[in-house]
């Protein structure tokens, strides 16, 4: 329902939370994920979404706040008036167009709002078949779209559909570009998991049909190399020092791997 004109409403309300969610996932949330705040191309993007917001919501109030505009009390149709060639009259009767609410004739494209209370100059409708009966008050502004808020209602859905579009751009970009992130994530999960259960890790692996592979198992010359040492010479060397401290040791994962000597 719409409430009275110049009053706060839920609709509105509803209209700033939305222009605010997409603001703060798009700078906070997408910018970041995609090209970083810290980066110039970041920057230079939450600058322009910013800016392209802050006009959003500008025009959004004045559309709000602006009267539609007022039949002028004095007017008075002049049907001999030659800058004026075209006169609407009533479908009943052919009579030029008057308010009885109003008690003033209508100019062309004027219409009575029920919630305004009021003709309203070129009055944006419903339904050009109906200007009788259906006016619209816009629920979302509250207000009636007129003569002198139309361009700026205009605008602000112009920027709008500007700023949906730019956002919808940052958060497919944000989101495709954390996919590989995300990606390396699991993977450091499921080495985990290999180190600490590798046994349970081969059977989910063959119990699903996959090939296991070992994560300690770095390739035949490799494995000499962790236990031998790295200089072949000395394999056979009786006081040659163990490689390693025992705690840590080098997995599949851990690249580069030492190549073979030529």
């Amino acid at each position: 329902m719409a409430g009275r004109p110049g009053y706060v409403t839920v609709p509105i309300l509803s209209v700033l939370a939305a222009i605010g969610y997409v603001y703060y996932t798009a700078v906070f949330l997408a910018i970041p994920a995609w090209l970083g705040l810290a980066t110039a191309a970041g920057v230079a993007n939450a600058v322009a979404f910013t800016a392209l917001a802050a006009a959003c919501v500008a025009t959004y109030a004045v559309a709000v706040s602006r009267d539609p505009g007022r039949v002028p009390p004095a007017f008075l149709p002049d049907v001999e008036d030659a800058e004026s060639p075209i006169h609407e009259i009533k479908r009943k009767g052919g009579d030029l167009r008057y308010c009885q609410k109003c008690s003033h004739y209508k100019p062309p494209r004027a219409h009575h709002c029920r919630v305004c209370k009021r003709c309203v100059l070129r009055m944006v409708l419903t339904c050009s078949n109906s200007v009788e009966f259906n006016d619209h008050h816009c629920i979302w502004i509250n207000n009636c779209v007129g003569h002198e808020n139309y361009k700026i209602f205009l605008v602000f859905v112009l920027y709008a559909v500007v700023a949906s579009l730019y956002s919808l751009v940052l958060v497919i970009g944000g989101a495709v570009h954390s996919l590989p992130k995300n990606e390396q994530l699991g993977s450091d999960s499921s080495r985990t998991s290999i180190y600490h259960e590798g046994v349970r890790a081969m059977w989910l692996a063959e119990k699903a049909g996959n090939l296991y592979h070992h994560p300690y198992d770095l390739g035949v010359y490799e494995n000499l190399v962790s236990v031998l040492g790295p200089n072949a010479l000395c394999w056979l060397c009786p006081i040659s020092r163990n490689t390693g401290n025992g705690i840590r040791f080098r997995t599949s994962y851990d690249i580069p791997l030492s190549t073979p000597p030529i």
